[in-house]
Formats: C-alpha cells, structure tokens, sequence
C-alpha cells in the first residue's frame, strides 16, 4: 500500500557547514533561547529557514519566507549544501539515553520519499487533530522555499524486520556519512543507501505496509495542501512530480529503540478550585494513595515513591495528581481506578478504544466533570499547559503558577497505531515520541 520512493537529498557539506553548528530541532520545539543561540552557531545554520527571525519592517518580499528562500539560493550557489548524485534511501539511527533513567538506546529507521496520500485512502493514518495557525505558517515557507527540512516521523509494523536487517548491514558496512550529538546528547548518524538491489528490497518490504504519523501532523497536511496547489497550478496530476511526494522517517514498530514519554498536565485558573472536593466527586470511580509530606527530604522520598506507584499501577488505570498546598495536608496523590467501574458510565461520551487511553479518563473522566475544564478550554489552552518533565510539572504547583499537575504513564505505541488505524484521534499532547528526528540532516527539494 505504502510507496516509498530513493530521492537526492540536499545535505550540508561539512567542510563548509560543520553538522554541529548548522542542524537544528524540528521548527515546533525550537524556544527563543535555542533560536537565539542556532543563529549564533553559523552563518549557515538552518534556523534561517526552519524557524527564522520576522522584524518590525517585514512586509511582502521581505519577510521570514522571502529570507529562507534567499538563503537556500545562496547556500546552493555557495555549495554550502550538496545534492546527492544518486537516488538513495538513507539509514537514520539515534543513540539516546531515555529521560529520567540510566538506560541508553538506539533507533533505527530510514529516509525516503513517501508518496502523500488522503486519509480517506487507508494508507497513511493520523493519530491527533491539527491547529490551522501552524499550517499557514508551513505552507508559505514551502510555497517560498520549496523544500522539506523536517522529516515526517512514520511508523510501520513488519515482524520479519526485512528493512531493518538491510540498515543493519549498511551500518556494519562502513563509516555513517553524518554524525552529530545534538543539545539533548542524542547522537544521530546517517548512512546513504543508494546500491539498486538494497534500493529494491526496501520498496518491496515497504509496499505492503500502512503508515502511521507519529510525529509531524501539521508538516503532512501542509504538504497535501501544497501538492493540492501544484496540481491546481500545472492543470494535471504527474505521480512521478517532486511534489506529490515528503521526506518522511520510517521506523518499525517491532523494532527497538520506540520510546513514547508522558506529557503531563498543569491547571491553572480553574473557577472556585477546592482539592476536597475534587476528591469527593471522584470517589466512586477511584481509590486514592496518599504520599504525604512535612519538609523537603520527606517530599523528596514522597515524590520518588509517587512515580514509581504510578509507573507500577499502569496496569490498573492510574492518575498522579499534585495540588498546592493551603486545604490541609501536603500529599502526592494516586488515583487509580477501582475494579468493576463501568467505564461506558464514567466515559459515555467516547468510543471503547478512546476509554482504553489514560489521557482520556484524566480529560473526561476527572478535568470535565469534576474540575470543569471542558475540550472547548483544552484547545483555547484557558486552563491547561503542558510539561514533558515531572519536576516542571511539580516546579508550577510549587511556585504558585498552578492549582495542580496532574501525571500520567506514557502510551504504547501499540495503542497509537490501533487508534490510527480505526480512524480515530487522540487528544492533543496525547504522546511524546523522543528524540526528535533532526531537521536538516536530509533535505528534499519539491
């Protein structure tokens, strides 16, 4: 179902443009403070083009766009980047160590060009909704630039590994074509594959596949929108046209190094706010643990205790909350659901898969009915924000910025591609695919 084509990838060229001082994180996790210093590291670096400055003066011909576009033509002219002579796929691994333990991973998967289909097709699926303001922004700087940066992170599922056992070989084969350690110590290293018969195998494997977005939602519907424009523009469809193709990541769902972390949830300015009662309504759906605490060093043994109980109650359906102190005592607590509660009477809103997902009892089951924060709030962001990190979540809290965090185990990816694939959606902020696939490291010019 799947056709994934080799393409010519535009890449630095490292003895103009170091891989260190000109790749960057993908446009959407890229703060002011990296913005700042990516401007900092190179006259090159790519943030000219994935997530550049606007000032006071832009206006039509001289804006954020204009300047990415201007700035490719001259790294071009410059040989700053390269094209590849060949077609090839590339192999793409990440050396990382997963937030908050000891344990280090790696990730392999490979770059290609993907063939953009509707999702009334049945071969590419989504898993979450997308926002139109980040859209715009996508489109005018590919309509300015006509080129992909950012990789579409793709997720198959094939048990006899046949792709991966040919990346296997193409890493043990020779040295990686690019190697970089990024600001989150994360080693990326990338191999070009461009022999026919390895070239070949990887269709054939791939041609039978359904593909999941796991990370890229916006980059993809822009994508189909500006192939929707050429096709307009050129009067006819061509299936060989740049266009009708995006730089995508595809990585096995069987193979290892898949890590989905957390996102947790912190409230704010919830109306007449009152932790007891919280409680209270939500009594008959959860029992409740209590990691209660008196100074520092008890909360310190309290908060390790917190997430590990709630990393442990996984199983049985577990909410950690956290809320300021001021109504009695101070406490971490675990909200886990009571055996036999129907989850049709908790949850009668949703569909049995959706009920099946942690983010889903915390949104309907306890953020709606019992604190008032309803889906229409959720996407204004009124009363919610978002934090990767457990102790920023509890840093909000503690500062005074936050009525309470609530925390949540982190989604299988098993689950995302089974609520994908039934053609359903997750909430926003539902899953945190680490690490970020690196923008630059490939590029595809449409």
């Amino acid at each position: 179902m799947a056709q994934v084509f080799p393409f010519r990838a535009f890449r630095y060229n490292p003895q103009l443009a170091p891989f260190q001082n000109v790749l960057t994180q993908p446009y959407d996790k890229i703060s002011p403070e990296m913005q700042q210093k990516y401007y900092g590291a190179h006259p090159a670096n790519l943030i000219t083009v994935e997530k550049g400055r606007e000032y006071p003066g832009d206006g039509p011909g001289n804006n954020v766009y204009s300047r990415a576009a201007a700035a490719f033509k001259d790294w071009d002219a410059k040989h700053i980047i390269v094209q590849d002579a060949s077609p090839s796929f590339y192999a793409y691994t990440q050396d990382f160590t997963v937030p908050g333990t000891a344990e280090r991973r790696t990730r392999r998967g490979f770059i290609g060009a993907g063939r953009l289909e509707e999702y009334s097709a049945g071969v590419i699926f989504r898993h979450e909704h997308t926002l139109s303001g980040p859209k715009a922004d996508r489109l005018e700087l590919l309509r300015n630039t006509r080129t992909h940066t950012g990789q579409l992170f793709m997720l198959y599922s094939d048990p006899r590994k046949r792709v991966d056992t040919i990346l296997a070989e193409t890493e043990s084969a020779g040295a990686p074509a690019t190697e970089v350690r990024d600001e989150y110590d994360v080693i990326h290293r990338l191999w070009v594959v461009s022999d026919a018969g390895k070239v070949s195998a990887m269709q054939a494997a791939m041609a039978d596949q359904k593909l999941v977005i796991a990370d890229g939602h916006h980059r993809y519907e822009t994508a189909l929108n500006y192939r929707n424009e050429r096709r307009t523009q050129i009067g006819s469809v061509d299936p060989n046209a740049p266009h009708e193709r995006a730089m995508m990541t595809f990585i096995n769902t069987r193979s290892e190094g898949l890590v989905i972390l957390p996102t947790h949830r912190v409230a704010a300015n919830v109306h007449d706010f009152s932790w007891p009662a919280v409680r209270r309504h939500l009594e008959p759906w959860f029992s409740t643990e209590v990691f209660a605490f008196t100074n520092d060093a008890e909360k310190e043994s309290a908060r390790g205790n917190f997430l590990a109980r709630l990393k442990a109650a996984a199983a049985q359906r577990a909410v950690g909350a956290y809320p300021a102190a001021g109504e009695g005592q101070r406490a971490f607590y675990l909200l886990v659901l009571r055996a036999g509660v129907d989850l049709a009477q908790l949850l009668p809103n949703v569909s049995p898969l959706q009920r099946e997902l942690d983010v889903v009892l915390l949104h309907e089951g306890i953020l709606e009915p019992a604190l008032g924060i309803t889906m229409q709030a959720v996407t204004k962001e009124a009363n919610l924000t978002y934090e990767r990190e457990a102790a920023n979540a509890l840093d909000a809290v503690d500062s005074g910025r936050a009525q309470i965090s609530f925390f949540l185990n982190a989604c299988g990816v098993e689950k995302v591609v089974e609520i994908a694939t039934a053609n359903e959606v997750m909430p926003q902020k539902s899953t945190d695919f680490f690490p970020k696939l690196l923008s630059g490291i490939t590029m595809y010019r449409v």
